[in-house]
């Protein structure tokens, strides 16, 4: 079977709506690992396969290097979480979502931000790469 961005979007959106269910039941207001260990729970709930903090491999220069640089969550070894819980996301979170999405060469990545009143129109960011846009439509 051939991955879609169809694919790749319809697993965003039920991401997404574990978090959603996560806020609705916690609001907002707490650290971060809460919130991580409360999704985790609600992904396997919905039967999604995932990794959580999992190293990220930097090649440079054909290098493999150590680093401390972790990764939230992986769900389906598709699309990468980045958790937060802070007054806003900021182009830094942006920034490194992009960069782990790079080097980890998945297509789809989700910033999702517990400190605010409504997930779906004020805490979440979706980024794509071109490892999305090289994926047919459907």
């Amino acid at each position: 079977m051939t991955l879609t961005k169809r694919d790749i979007d319809d697993l965003s959106y039920k991401i997404i709506g574990c978090a959603i269910e996560v806020h609705k039941n916690l609001g907002p207001g707490l650290l971060e690992s809460v919130y991580e260990k409360c999704l985790t729970k609600e992904l396997i709930i919905s039967g999604l396969k995932l990794q959580t903090q999992q190293k990220v491999p930097i090649n440079y220069k054909g290098e493999s290097l150590q680093a401390d640089l972790r990764y939230d969550i992986l769900v389906e070894d598709l699309i990468i979480v980045e958790l937060k819980a802070a007054d806003g996301i900021l182009p830094i979170h942006e920034a490194v979502l992009l960069s782990y999405m790079k080097m980890l060469e998945k297509p789809k990545g989700i910033i999702i931000n517990f400190y605010c009143t409504n997930i779906f129109k004020y805490g979440q960011k979706t980024l794509v790469n071109e490892y999305y846009q090289d994926l047919p439509n459907d």
